[in-house]
């Protein structure tokens, strides 16, 4: 039994200990005591017959304690995605169902979501011996099941073990019915309790179990599967994604991932990167074997209907989303993207481990503009990727993927960064000056029935009266940002790949109906075009113009930027050694891009294939790239307790 006042301790950090009082059972192998035992040493197996799980089972670490998974996930699609006629439903009903919002265990696949718990079996019971379970601590977020005669029912205040059962040893499920949400009110942990009462004496034992925490992939883990919104119709702007589409999917096959892409098509938003994160949770199965159920981790941007569609269509056989309410107004409504939220691979440095990598966010420290808190209280909340804030005050998106990356790497960290260098574009300007290329075009892009290509020359770029001021303000900025990434994680000038890149402060355009609307600095759009429009409807443009940022004010001197050359850096990591860009369309200069050609050495030097995608009139024109117009599903099968060298 409990005492009085015990205390629910929460995971503060990696490496943290939940510590819960020992339960009555003074020895496992007496039979009339009640012995409970969990996973606690995480082999996918419930010792009841040696002790390999028995020490630490009231307790929880991030390197031992027994875990279950938040059963979020819809195995047999029984949850409704419209109401009656077919009408939407709210967000919150949308979320509201999952196969922990039922007390039925729905099928082998949901029986398969349980951790297993199991008394030690009790032979020299008497016929009158009764038992008891109850869920003592974390009992409005987790759930007791009871398997007996093949079914699982769920444990209630009436529920009794028979002598039979107990003699035998009873096998239990336990489900969790959220995430946790933050740590201060709910830590995850569940305390469940077996009390055996015989002949008017009572024993009893207890377990300790955390709920598995929701986690980011990082990209050490490989690709399994490309996300990619569709867009429909028969506008100019359509066919162009729908190109861009194909154009990945070939891609992605090149690449040697075999799955197709998971396509978004009802709701329009290309920036599939944006409105989801990709996540997971996971615990150890039969036969040692993890059980990982993917979490889709909407961004907190619930006025965004993209992000429905993960209920809607994503949502099914081990697959669960997640979302949040901020009830407080945006500081900046485009930090809240999932394109500002990228991972350090794994690390050990300065005392701290995260063994299942870093989260990293952006924030305006100009204007003190930063993601939604309810967002980052809940991922500190996890206890194990604790987030990151780097500067993006100059960006005029603000996302952190627009000028950092992690890359895998054959040394001992196994990763490196890979970051986004305008003073080295700056300089192949300045190379192919000097060597009388100056009146080459800056763009080798062509132009359309829609929109003619760019015109400047190399020598106006140059000369232009901010460019080269606006990029060494980036390179300032990134190197500020760098310092902050070797700080935290130990990574070395040595480690570092720095990446040809060129930035532009925005520029007014305006369309048909005469709104103005920011693009990159570009001497080539023409006011009420197609495009134009198109970037009114779709580009990032939209959501900057729908949801403007009181707190710009406040930082009214911060030039702000988007890529000028499509950003290298912003593309997608499809495996180990294969890495998809955005084309660059620099100038062309002795029959070769110029921009193309450093992107690739700089990438080939640590070992990575590059190959190209265009995305200037899908996507680069909307101030993003590739990697903004996609996200990818990641393997997730490593142990996440597992410690990093330092």
């Amino acid at each position: 039994m409990y005492p009085a006042g015990s205390v629910v301790l929460a995971l503060a950090a990696a490496g943290s200990v939940l510590a819960g009082p020992a339960g009555s059972a003074s020895a496992a192998e007496t039979g009339g005591v009640a012995d409970l035992r969990a996973d606690v040493n995480r082999d996918g197996r419930v010792d009841v017959t040696g002790g390999t799980d028995k020490a630490g089972e009231n307790s929880w670490s991030v390197g031992r304690g027994a875990v279950y998974l938040p059963n979020i996930d819809d195995d047999g699609k029984r949850c409704p995605v419209t109401g009656p006629g077919g009408k939407p439903l709210s967000n919150a009903k949308l979320a509201a169902c999952n196969d922990g919002s039922d007390t039925k265990v729905n099928g082998s696949a949901d029986a398969a979501d349980l951790a297993r718990v199991r008394s030690v079996p009790m032979p020299g019971l008497r016929k009158d011996a009764k038992g008891s379970l109850k869920v003592t601590t974390g009992g409005k977020h987790a759930r007791l099941f009871l398997k007996r005669s093949g079914k699982w029912i769920p444990v209630t205040s009436k529920t009794r073990l028979t002598a039979a059962e107990l003699r035998a040893g009873a096998e239990l499920g336990v489900e969790g019915t959220d995430v946790v949400r933050d740590s201060a009110k709910w830590d995850g942990r569940a305390v469940v309790r077996l009390t055996v009462t015989s002949a008017g004496e009572s024993t009893s034992d207890s377990v300790t179990l955390r709920v598995a925490p929701l986690l980011t992939h990082h990209h050490l883990q490989n690709a399994q599967q490309l996300m990619v919104t569709k867009i429909r119709g028969a506008g100019e702007y359509g066919k162009l994604q729908r190109k861009f589409v194909e154009e990945l999917g070939n891609e992605v096959k090149k690449a040697g991932v075999t799955k197709p892409l998971i396509t978004f098509e009802k709701y329009g938003d290309p920036w599939a990167q944006d409105f989801v994160e990709p996540a997971y949770v996971s615990m150890t199965g039969p036969g040692g074997r993890r059980h990982v159920m993917r979490v889709m981790l909407r961004s907190a941007q619930l006025d965004r209907d993209a992000g429905r569609e993960l209920f809607e269509k994503v949502r099914g056989r081990d697959v669960g989303v997640v979302q949040v309410t901020d009830r407080a107004e945006p500081d900046d409504w485009s930090l809240n993207s999932m394109g500002n939220l990228e991972t350090i691979p794994p690390y050990a440095h300065g005392g701290r481990s995260f063994p299942a990598g870093r989260i990293i966010m952006g924030e305006r420290k100009d204007s003190g503009a930063r993601p939604s808190k309810v967002m980052r209280t809940m991922l500190k909340s996890q206890g194990l990727q604790d987030p990151l804030l780097l500067d993006t005050s100059w960006l005029g998106v603000g996302h952190v993927d627009e000028f950092v990356q992690f890359l895998p790497a054959d040394t001992p960290r196994g990763w490196r960064i890979g970051v986004a260098d305008p003073e080295a574009g700056l300089e192949l300007l300045r190379g192919a000056k000097r060597d009388g290329h100056g009146k080459t075009k800056m763009f080798s892009v062509p132009g359309r029935s829609d929109s003619s290509a760019p015109k400047e020359t190399i020598d106006q770029a140059l000369a232009s009266r901010h460019l080269v001021s606006d990029n060494e303000m980036a390179a300032r900025r990134i190197a500020a940002n760098l310092e902050i990434l070797k700080r935290e994680t130990g990574v070395t000038d040595e480690e570092i790949v720095r990446v040809p890149a060129l930035y532009t402060r925005e520029s007014e355009v305006v369309t048909t109906e005469g709104q103005e609307i920011p693009v990159p600095r570009l001497t080539r759009m023409g006011a009420g075009s197609d495009l134009v429009d198109s970037l009114g409807d779709r580009g990032q443009q939209k959501w900057l113009a729908e949801n403007p940022a009181g707190s710009r004010a406040a930082a009214a001197a911060t030039v702000m930027t988007s890529a000028y050359v499509p950003g290298a850096v912003n593309g997608v990591l499809l495996g180990r050694d294969r890495y998809l860009a955005p084309r660059q369309w620099g100038p062309v200069i002795g029959g070769k891009d110029i921009f193309t050609a450093a992107v690739t050495a700089a990438y080939r030097r640590v070992g990575l294939k590059v190959s190209y995608i265009d995305d200037w009139y899908t996507y680069h024109l909307g101030m993003g790239e590739v990697h903004c117009g996609t996200n990818t599903l990641r393997e997730a099968t490593a142990a996440w307790w597992q410690r990093p060298v330092a």
